[in-house]
């Protein structure tokens, strides 16, 4: 699946240009993310596709020297699954 990668989202569409797939870091003060929001249509849940959102989240906010807080459900408990990846989160 390929995603359009912008500063502070990371979505796919299908092929009528609707938003199929989205997760949402909206900047919240210099250097700060807020992973709030991951969308995936019904029709391609269970194929990891939020997994690949999350993923490719780190990989931008990593690159660009942020870092992360997160109060999307989904995005805490994928980063839960993925310790390693926790040194983008702001320390609580």
């Amino acid at each position: 699946m390929e995603f359009t990668k912008d500063s502070n989202c990371i979505y796919t569409v299908d092929d009528n240009g609707a938003v199929i797939a989205k997760i949402t870091f909206p900047n919240t003060e210099d250097g700060t993310v807020l992973i709030d929001h991951t969308f995936v249509d019904p029709a391609l849940r269970g194929q990891g596709v939020a997994a690949q959102l999350a993923g490719a989240a780190y990989d931008v906010i990593k690159a660009a020297g942020k870092k992360a807080d997160v109060i999307c459900p989904y995005a805490i408990k994928w980063f839960d699954e993925h310790p390693e990846k926790r040194d983008i989160l702001i320390e609580k």
